[in-house]
Order: structure tokens, then sequence, then C-alpha cells
């Protein structure tokens, strides 16, 4: 079992303060980016699999040709929102301000 702390709610709305890309959905956070094209939505993709491997923490992913859509919660806590999370949205978001037209 992965090492990480439950968030409050105040500490996930902090965190979500300086994470702009993400909102809380139900029990998991999201965010969703346009990226300019089908190539790109799969670089991105490929980019957040390597980090999640490294992380040891893996989101939801969905594409729809040039939209990607990430769902963090860590099931190891019963489907809560952990530290876990965060780190895997934060670096989620640095990936896709790799590249430059994504929305």
């Amino acid at each position: 079992m992965a090492d990480f702390h439950i968030l409050s709610e105040a500490e996930i709305q902090s965190a979500l303060h300086e994470l702009k890309d993400w909102s809380v959905k139900g029990r998991a956070i999201e965010a969703s980016f346009a990226l300019p094209t089908f190539g790109d939505a799969i670089a991105l993709i490929v980019q957040v699999a390597i980090a999640a491997e490294a992380l040891g923490h893996h989101p939801e992913m969905h594409d729809s040709y040039n939209r990607v859509s990430f769902s963090l919660c860590t099931h190891d806590a019963g489907d809560r929102i952990t530290d876990l999370d965060i780190k895997a949205a934060s670096r989620i978001s640095a990936a896709a301000r790799r590249f430059p037209s994504a929305k």
C-alpha cells in the first residue's frame, strides 16, 4: 500500500487554488485539456503514464481526438483525495503546459 495522507476539505481547496486546471467532482479531482492535435493528445497521455509509473499513482484517463481528461482519487484510501492525487495532478498540469496551445 502506498504512503499517503487523506486531505481535509480545506487542504483540498488550498491545493486546488494552486492547480487552476483541477476541480472536485464527487470524490475525485478532475481536469480536461484540449490539445492542438490528436498526436499531441496521445503524447500527453504517454508523458502522464510515465510520470504516473514513477509516482506509483495512476489517474483515470479518457481521450476523444484532441481532448484528454483525467480523474484522480486514491482507491487505497477508500476513494478519497490524498496528497498523492495532488502530486499527480501537479505533474499532469506541468506536462500539459509543455504544449503551447493546450487549454
